[in-house]
C-alpha cells in the first residue's frame, strides 16, 4: 500500500498543481517510485498519454516530475468546458458526453466516483507514493454532496490533507480559518497542516501571524513557500495566460490568437523561452499588429472561436497580414479554420452546420462524432517553409480532435506520422500552401521538437534579413531543470521531516 499526502486549497490558483509537482519531484528523488492523483479535473489544456488517453496537463507535468510516463489512472475524470455551464465528459481518458452542470454534478458525478476508487486502488498497489491534489476549495457547501476530488477522496482512503492557502491575493489568514470552519470534524481531523503559498516580502512580519494561524486552529504550519518568478512549468488553466510576461525586445514577434475557446496554449511555451523570440497572446479587442507571425491554436469549438475571429475583425486582418506577406501557422483548431469550410453536419460543436474558413489553405474539415486521441511520432521531409528546406525523423507530439480535413487541390503534406498509440501507421499530415507561407497541422507540441522549432525561427530571421542563429534552447531539458529547481525551493520552504512523519501515520 502507498503512502498518501493530499493538497487541498482555500480556492482555486492557490497552487496546488505545483506543489503536488514539487512533492512529486522531490519524493522521485529519493528513489521512491510516485505518482501524482486527481479524480476530477476541468481544463482546457489536455494531453494524451501513450495509449491514447486525455488527461489533464497538470497531471502530465506531475509525472514528468515524478520521472514516469503519465498514466490515465492519475485524471480518471477530465471535464473540458464546451459553452456556458457545459463541458464534455472525459472517463478514463475517452469522452462520454456533454453534460450541463446540473446533469453532471446531480447525476452523473457519483457515477465517475467508481473509476476514481478503481483508480486510486490501481496507484495504491503500483506505487510507492501517491500525492493528491484537490480541485478548488473544500468548502463549497453547494457541491459537498456531489463531490469527487476533495474531501470524500481523502476520507475514503485516509489521506493526511496539507491546507493551501495563496498569500499574495490577500485574505489568506481569513480563508484558512474560515474553510476549517466549514469543515465537517472528521474532515477537519484530516488537515493535518497549513502552507502558506506564495508570499513576498520579510518573513519576520508575518511571524505572528504564523503563531495566530496555529493558536486559532490548532494547525501546523508546515511552511511558507515563496512566490517564484518563472517557474518555466505548464500549466493548464487558461488564467495562466494573464500572468505571461512579454519580452517585446526581441528579433522575432509572433501574435496568437487568444480565442475563448482557445486549448493547449501549452503548444507556444518552448517557442516563449527563446531567447530571441516573444510570444504576445491577443487578447480581444487588441490589434494583432505587424507580427513576424500570426498562430491560431487549438480550439475545443473551433466554430465558435472562428465566429469570433469573424466578429473581432481578425479574419480580415489575418488575410491581410497574409496577402503582404506574414507567416501563418495553424495548429489543430486552428488547422482547421485556415481551410475553405468547416462542416459539422453531427452538431458536435452547436447550431452551425457549416462556416467559412479564413481561406489560406485548399482544404475543407468535417466534424466528425469520434475523437481522436494519439501520442504520435512523425518525420518531416522537405519542410519548404519560407522557402527553407527541412527534414528529420523520429519528432514527437500527439493529436486530441473531432474532425477530418481533406485537401480541396493536390497538395504536398509536410508531416509523416510513423506510429499513433506507439502502433505502426502511415498517415500524413500537415499543409503547406504553394508560397510555403501558411502551414496547418493536427499535432500539438510540434514545436516541442528542437531541430524544427529552430529552423521555423530561423527561417523568420533570415526573411527579416537577419542571420539564423544555432540552437539557443533544449525544451526538455529546460523543463527537467525546472522542476529540480522547483523542488530544491519547496523543500527549502516546507517542513518535509513532519510531511514524512504525517504520510507514515497513514
Amino acid at each position: 500500500m502507498a503512502k498518501k499526502l493530499m493538497f487541498q486549497g482555500t480556492s482555486s490558483d492557490v497552487g496546488k498543481s505545483i506543489l503536488t509537482t514539487a512533492l512529486c519531484r522531490i519524493f522521485h528523488r529519493r528513489g521512491l517510485k510516485v505518482a501524482p492523483f486527481k479524480a476530477q479535473n476541468m481544463a482546457l489544456n489536455s494531453y494524451v498519454t501513450k495509449w491514447g488517453d486525455e488527461i489533464g496537463r497538470a497531471q502530465v507535468a506531475q509525472a514528468e516530475a515524478a520521472g514516469i510516463d503519465p498514466i490515465v489512472q492519475m485524471n480518471p475524470v477530465l471535464l473540458k468546458p464546451t459553452g456556458n455551464q457545459s463541458s464534455q465528459v472525459v472517463l478514463m481518458g475517452k469522452p462520454v458526453g456533454v453534460f450541463s452542470a446540473q446533469e453532471y454534478h446531480t447525476k452523473y458525478s457519483l457515477t465517475a466516483l467508481d473509476k476514481v476508487k478503481e483508480s486510486l486502488n490501481f496507484l495504491d498497489t503500483n506505487f510507492d507514493v501517491i500525492v493528491v491534489e484537490g480541485a478548488g476549495s473544500p468548502a463549497e457547501v453547494n457541491l459537498k454532496a456531489n463531490d469527487i476530488v476533495n474531501m470524500r477522496v481523502a476520507r475514503m482512503a485516509n489521506i493526511p490533507v496539507m491546507l493551501v492557502a495563496d498569500i499574495d491575493r490577500g485574505g489568506a489568514i481569513a480563508s484558512i480559518v474560515g474553510t476549517l470552519e466549514l469543515l465537517e470534524p472528521e474532515e477537519r481531523d484530516l488537515v493535518k497542516g497549513i502552507i502558506i503559498n506564495k508570499f513576498r516580502g520579510d518573513i519576520k512580519l508575518l511571524e505572528p501571524a504564523l503563531t495566530f494561524i496555529e493558536e486559532k486552529t490548532g494547525k501546523k504550519v508546515v511552511g511558507v513557500v515563496p512566490s517564484i518568478d518563472k517557474l518555466d512549468i505548464d500549466e493548464e488553466d487558461s488564467v495562466a495566460l494573464e500572468k505571461k510576461h512579454v519580452s517585446l525586445n526581441r528579433d522575432i514577434q509572433i501574435a496568437v490568437l487568444q480565442t475563448p475557446k482557445i486549448s493547449n496554449f501549452t503548444d507556444f511555451d518552448a517557442l516563449a523561452y527563446e531567447p530571441d523570440v516573444a510570444v504576445r497572446f491577443v487578447k480581444p479587442g487588441e490589434s494583432i499588429g505587424q507580427p513576424d507571425m500570426v498562430i491560431l491554436p487549438g480550439s475545443k469549438n473551433t466554430i465558435a472561436d472562428l465566429t469570433y475571429l469573424y466578429e473581432q475583425g481578425y479574419v480580415d486582418e489575418i488575410r491581410a497580414l497574409a496577402d503582404h506577406g506574414t507567416p501563418v501557422l495553424g495548429i489543430c483548431g486552428g488547422n482547421q479554420m485556415l481551410g475553405e469550410k468547416v462542416l459539422d453536419p453531427h452538431h458536435m460543436e452547436g447550431d452551425i452546420e457549416e462556416i467559412e474558413g479564413i481561406g489560406l489553405l485548399p482544404t475543407r474539415t468535417t466534424m466528425l462524432d469520434n475523437k481522436t486521441t494519439h501520442q504520435v511520432v512523425f518525420d518531416v521531409k522537405n519542410l519548404a517553409f519560407l522557402g527553407g528546406q527541412f527534414s528529420d525523423a523520429n519528432l514527437v507530439g500527439y493529436e486530441i480532435h473531432m474532425g477530418k480535413t481533406e485537401t480541396t487541390t493536390d497538395m504536398k503534406n509536410t508531416f509523416s506520422l510513423r506510429t499513433r498509440s506507439e502502433q505502426p501507421v502511415d498517415v500524413m499530415d500537415g499543409f503547406l500552401s504553394t508560397n510555403g507561407q501558411v502551414l496547418g497541422t493536427y499535432i500539438h507540441g510540434i514545436l516541442d521538437n528542437d531541430n524544427l522549432r529552430r529552423y521555423l525561427i530561423n527561417q523568420l530571421r533570415v526573411s527579416k534579413g537577419l542571420d539564423a542563429l544555432a540552437m539557443q534552447f533544449r525544451y526538455f531539458e529546460h523543463k527537467e531543470a525546472a522542476y529540480d529547481r522547483l523542488a530544491d525551493i519547496v523543500a527549502t520552504h516546507l517542513d518535509i521531516a513532519y510531511i514524512d512523519s504525517v504520510m507514515e501515520q497513514n
